[in-house]
């Protein structure tokens, strides 16, 4: 077989018994589906013990901020939208 130039292919080597790899299944081919379910959801509450979670005042400040920020922005598009129905009853009659 002619292989390329610096090739580090070489299939007619022999690799030894000691450095070959057996491939494992690892943790989760040891497990059930309802196993790493359980193991998914006490996971899941695990990363929710570490949230910060916002006080009442902070949340109410960020609930009044959205809210406003909603109320100007729907302002906003009604006013545009105000004002291009009138545009458009000008240039069209």
């Amino acid at each position: 077989m002619t292989d390329a130039v610096g090739s580090i292919d070489m299939p007619d080597a022999e690799v030894p018994e000691s450095k070959k790899r057996t491939r494992k299944g690892g943790k989760r081919a040891k497990k059930g589906p309802l196993k790493r379910l359980a193991n998914f959801y006490r996971q899941v509450i695990a990363e929710l013990r570490k949230v910060v979670w916002p006080t009442r005042n902070q949340l109410t400040t960020y609930t009044t901020v959205v809210i406003v920020f909603v109320v100007v922005m729907i302002a906003l598009v009604t006013v545009i939208d105000y004002g291009l129905n009138h545009a458009a009853k000008y240039v069209f009659g």
